[in-house]
């Protein structure tokens, strides 16, 4: 099986999750994200009245420079620009409509290094751009700076907002049933150094835990770096340091999440999809047939769903494709084995610390370790690796099309592959799932083998 999350359409600029490069390269640069501000203010400017957006980033240096960059493109199209400051990608999508913006922007790079850095938009109705209107946007910068400027007298205005994280909070805090108790809990929390480093921690204390905070340090170097979702040792650590109870571990921007029981074992996206899915069925929560993930998803997952008769609705890889099969077929619970999970009950995109919640709503509500409540099914045997191209297609090399058959005839029906594009970074990834891990092991580096020597 062959999965790409590049989008189908000639974008050039705008990958899976809006627009991401190295910062002051590229469409990373002051210049780049000036015409993207006044190209994206262009297409979103409707009507006679006062067009608003507002603006989050995460601790990245870089975000001092592409924040004024883009204030200026909108206020040079006549949007007034209200600036949040350091916000978790959630929290952007949810004031958005709060504030009644017509556009709302996260500036991040999610769980990459600091050195990396990029742009998110959200309608007025708190949900990721369509292709269509990305492709809009492209066009527009294609025609020039000085296409679609404001009079004088229009220029937008700026200001900052100060309260914008209590907000937040408070909507956080509104997420968590108020008939389950964290007081007995500890907690840590690892904030990667990123956007939810003060209200994730200020969120779980005033809801009664014991809070241990670990990456609530940024320097504008650090997010990312040896903390958070995508590197849990530090968590898992801490956990057995404390003696908590449960650790949860944030992404830069929030908007994923990983947990780790008292035995500082992980709990990935999929068990958390599942332990959410059966809880709220049981409460009478759980909305459509089922629960959307990608093709990335474990089989293990989609067993489990299947034996409490559930489907499970596969999409190509990004939230904004699990966010609008949900939609289709009126799922509330969706997500991707990454920890990024969408509860469409509560918001319109990934929130790491509202899922979290959820998970300790669960643990409380069942009064048992967190290692007996969330493991709900033996994962299949899997194995990702990723292969570093410099361009071009090497997944139409027949060399590499062959390979992939082979390796696809080797699994049978009891395995998959998936490989694809990363819409984020250079690379291929490769994806082998099956029952026997050593099958798996020797198919997917096999392929890799064969997209490497493709790829010279």
């Amino acid at each position: 099986m062959r999965g790409d999350d590049q989008m189908t359409g000639k974008r050039e600029i705008f990958g899976t999750d809006g627009v991401r490069g190295l910062a002051n390269r590229g469409a990373m640069t002051p210049e780049a994200i000036l015409r993207l501000g006044m190209a994206v203010g262009r297409v979103f400017k409707n009507g006679a009245h006062r067009h608003r957006v507002v603006i989050g980033k995460d601790t990245r240096l870089s975000g001092y420079m592409i924040e004024p960059a883009l204030t200026a493109g909108f206020a040079a199209s006549g949007m007034d620009v209200f600036l949040l400051g350091p916000l978790p990608t959630p929290a952007m999508a949810m004031l958005t409509r709060s504030m009644r913006a017509d556009l709302g922007v996260m500036i991040s790079a999610s769980h990459n290094p600091y050195h990396d850095n990029g742009v998110k938009f959200f309608g007025p109705d708190g949900f990721k751009l369509s292709d269509e209107t990305e492709l809009e946007i492209e066009r527009l910068m294609r025609e020039g700076p000085d296409k679609g400027l404001a009079e004088p007298g229009d220029l937008g205005r700026v200001k900052r907002i100060d309260d914008a994280g209590a907000r937040y909070i408070e909507f956080a805090k509104s997420a968590f049933p108020r008939q389950c108790s964290v007081s007995d809990m500890r907690v840590v929390i690892d904030c990667a150094n990123g956007a939810g480093y003060k209200v994730a921690p200020t969120v779980l204390w005033e809801l009664g835990a014991d809070v241990k905070s670990i990456g609530v340090e940024p320097n504008g170097f650090n997010i990312n770096h040896e903390v958070g979702s995508t590197a849990p040792k530090r968590m898992q650590a801490a956990v057995k340091e404390y003696r908590a109870d449960i650790g949860v571990a944030l992404d830069g921007d929030a908007d994923r999440v990983i947990i780790c029981d008292e035995k500082g074992r992980l709990v990935d996206g999929d068990q958390i999809l599942a332990l959410i899915a059966a809880f709220w069925r049981s409460c009478g929560m759980l909305k459509g047939d089922g629960v959307v993930s990608t093709v990335m998803a474990n089989m293990g997952l989609e067993q489990f769903l299947s034996g409490n008769g559930l489907k499970l609705h596969r999409t190509k890889v990004g939230d904004r494709y699990v966010v609008e099969e949900m939609r289709k077929t009126g799922a509330n619970i969706g997500g991707e084995p990454s920890g990024h999970v969408i509860l469409s009950d509560y918001a319109t995109t990934g929130d790491g610390l509202v899922t979290a919640l959820q998970v300790l709503a669960v643990v409380a509500a069942e009064g048992k370790p967190v290692s007996e409540v969330c493991r709900k099914f033996d994962p299949y045997p899997n194995i990702l690796q990723n292969v570093r191209f410099r361009g071009g297609d090497p997944l139409s090399d027949e060399s590499v099309v062959k390979a992939i058959e082979a390796g696809e005839a080797r699994l049978g029906k009891t395995g998959r592959l998936v490989i694809r594009k990363s819409g984020t970074e250079p690379l291929i990834r490769v994806m082998g799932e099956g029952e026997k891990a050593d099958l798996v092991k020797s198919v997917v580096s096999d392929i890799c083998a064969v997209i490497e020597k493709a790829a010279q």
